[in-house]
């Protein structure tokens, strides 16, 4: 296939890229604190497992805790504990 006929992100039409205007919704109230807690652990360990998978760690096996820990500062969130690191395998198991 011909590289020209590859699209990268930056020759998408402006109308299939994110609205950068779209806006972060408040979480509903009335919840438990344990809810909360547990959302905001499932959203660190998916970023960290993003950021693992585009580093090229593919397979759980691969992400140590440590491994985890040291890519937590590159993508600007804090030390993760152990049972997130166990979220980001269990994550990326699928």
């Amino acid at each position: 296939m011909p590289m020209a006929a590859v699209a990268t992100p930056l020759q998408l039409p402006l109308s299939t890229l994110p609205d950068p205007t779209l806006h972060k919704k408040p979480l509903p109230a009335g919840q438990p604190r344990v809810w909360y807690e547990s959302h905001n652990r499932r959203l660190k360990a998916l970023r960290l497992a993003t950021a693992l998978l585009d580093t090229g760690v593919y397979h759980p096996a691969g992400a140590s805790d440590q491994r985890i820990r040291d890519i937590a500062p590159r993508i600007g969130v804090h030390y993760p504990s152990d049972t997130t690191c166990r979220l980001v395998r269990a994550l990326m198991r699928g």
